[in-house]
């Protein structure tokens, strides 16, 4: 049966299943389900009686992001170092004290990297460096190659594909034979490691989730054996779903399983590496914890291949939720968040967890309210107990954490959808103007549609609101005037001469290496006017003569963060008088 509407979708047309409830109409649909087994068909699973659902979450679990080797692979345009030592940077500075930098046997960029560790002081000491390697001796010795002379903790992290359709289809060896491969390798990470004491290992058997127990047992303590863990100088044993293959509870029980059995567990670090292809990456890990796991590899807002890896921020965030320690900073997460699209080159959904731009908004009139009486009832109870609101019980309905907690504020939120509910701010200027507003703009123009609405208590028109939006980010600043620039080169051979008057005095400057944007900055910042670009969003409304371009600049300066806009009869130009206006709001020196 085929829905006319939709020609492409074959509507279920199959009989109702005689068990189904009257109140439940769902037929069966053609979709081809036959051909696939469930997991209780592919893997035993020997636990039955789990200690897991009686567990709860009271504290953080060792946090290891893989962004920059697992999530690295994943990407269309992998990172440049530039990018790569953003990211390290980034993660340093949110607290993360084990971190996986590469896979150095695999790339030049990734081996150059791990050196670039080895020779600067980029790592603090309490960071231990992670590489990792697969159970191949030529490979073994270059990943060794890559860390000799790192002075922090190193974990050389070796793998090797485990579950029968990998050993038969992948590697065509029997499980006597891969058993002897992962000893060798084992052997060879041992041979080669002997002269360096900081150095510690880590064992995965890849798609573990799918690999028989008795046998993935036994590798892992063979492997501890291998490697004499102790408590002193404990193994990881890294057990990932690399494919997610069933609902949460499996991967909870065989866990637990390993933990339970392990010959050496106190001389183990039970590791997850969690994937996301069912969807339900993060409860897979978050039951693993409760199941024993004591470490989670990840990747900060989930990159990686096919749906992506486990998302080691919203993790930490949901036991921030819950009143447990996350051990990780999130305080600025829209800072964390544009140094991750940076060095990824993804954008991050509007929706995804705490971090989205729509996260804290409610477009429904109820939930409005109730978030707002909600906000009222909060501020009142904190002035009663003379306590600081930051310091005070969080229980506002709808708002699972305070948006303060993160370097969000609600206000400006809530606004655009209050007015989006009477007309779409965005919608109106788009569809009337053209003008297409980058969602952070939609917010903070908001504010001040809602103060004009407040002021008249009528509904603002699309003339009105296209007025308001030309006062508010199109004023031009009498003190500052570009009177001329001129580019030329690109890269390294950039050139670009700004001619600026500034509180009645004209300075003519030089720039090289830099494009013009940033050349005028740093010419405004010298004439003491410094601001730091945050994002910039261009656009084009029309063509030919009757074309103008618009830039939109998100900016900080020492009065905070703000835009600006500039137009012109091209995009650069357009840009650089949205950049002089941004420096015309900041207060100067």
């Amino acid at each position: 049966m085929t829905y006319t509407v939709f020609p492409t979708i074959d509507t279920p047309a199959g009989a109702v299943p005689d068990v189904a409830p009257a109140w439940n109409r769902q037929r069966h649909s053609q979709m081809p389900s036959r051909r696939y087994r469930d997991v209780y068909d592919r893997v035993e699973l020997p636990l039955t009686q789990r200690h897991w659902p009686d567990a709860r979450l009271a504290r953080a679990p060792l946090w290891v992001p893989v962004d920059l080797r697992d999530g690295n692979q994943a990407l269309a345009e992998p990172m440049d170092p530039a990018r790569k030592r953003r990211f390290f940077e980034l993660m340093i500075a949110m607290g993360y004290k084990e971190i996986e930098v590469g896979y150095p046997s695999a790339s030049h960029t990734d081996f150059d990297f791990v050196r670039l560790i080895a020779d600067t002081d980029l790592a603090p000491e309490d960071i231990a460096i992670v590489v990792f390697t697969p159970a191949r001796r030529d490979l073994i010795e270059r990943t060794v190659e890559s860390v000799r002379g790192i002075r922090n903790d190193v974990v050389i992290h070796m793998y090797t594909a485990t579950a029968p359709t990998w050993r038969d289809t992948v590697l065509g060896k029997e499980r006597d034979a891969l058993r002897e491969l992962i000893l060798a390798g084992g052997r060879d990470v041992l041979a080669c490691t002997d002269d360096l004491p900081n150095v510690r290992f880590e064992f995965s058997p890849e798609v573990f989730n799918l690999t028989e127990p008795d046998f993935v047992l036994d590798l892992c303590d063979r492997m501890t054996t291998l490697w004499d863990a102790t408590a002193q100088r404990p193994v990881i044993l890294n057990l990932p779903a690399t494919v997610e293959v069933a609902t949460p509870n499996v991967y909870a029980d065989q866990i637990e399983y390993m933990h339970r059995n392990l010959a050496r567990r106190d001389s183990v670090i039970l590791s997850v590496h969690p994937h996301n292809d069912r969807g339900t990456g993060i409860a897979c890990a978050e039951l693993a914890v409760l199941a024993g796991a004591q470490r989670v590899e990840g990747c900060v807002f989930g990159n990686g291949e096919r749906t992506g890896n486990v998302d080691i921020a919203t993790l930490a965030l949901n036991l921030h939720a819950q009143g447990v320690d996350p051990m990780i900073d999130f305080s600025d997460i829209d800072e964390i968040r544009r140094t991750v699209e940076y060095c990824t080159r993804l954008p991050i959904h509007e929706r995804h967890p705490y971090v989205g731009d729509l996260v804290h908004t409610a477009f429904s009139g109820t939930h409005q309210d109730a978030i707002k009486k909600g906000m009222a009832e909060h501020r009142a109870r904190a002035a009663a107990n003379g306590v600081a609101e930051r310091e005070l019980e969080w229980r506002v309905p709808y708002l699972p954490i305070d948006p303060a907690d993160i370097g969000r504020t609600y206000d400006a939120v809530i606004r655009v959808n209050s007015q989006s509910g009477k007309g779409g701010i965005a919608y109106l200027l788009q569809a009337e103007y053209g003008i297409d507003l980058p969602r952070r703009l939609q917010i903070d123009f908001a504010k001040h549609v809602q103060a004009r609405a407040d002021d008249t208590g009528v509904e603002i028109t699309a003339a009105e609101l296209y007025d308001l939006f030309e006062a508010t980010y199109f004023d031009d600043t009498p003190r500052i005037d570009l009177k001329d620039w001129r580019a030329s080169g690109d890269g390294p051979a950039a050139a670009t001469e700004i001619t600026l008057t500034v509180d009645g005095i004209t300075r003519r400057t030089e720039h090289r290496g830099v494009g013009p944007v940033a050349a005028l900055t740093e010419a405004l910042a010298e004439a003491g006017y410094a601001i730091e670009v945050l994002g910039l969003t261009q656009q084009s409304i029309g063509s030919g003569n009757d074309g103008v371009a618009l830039t939109y600049v998100e900016y900080r300066s020492d009065n905070g963060t703000g835009w600006a806009c500039g137009r012109s009869d091209s995009v650069l130009a357009a840009s650089l008088a949205a950049v002089v206006r941004a420096a015309g709001n900041s207060t100067g020196c």
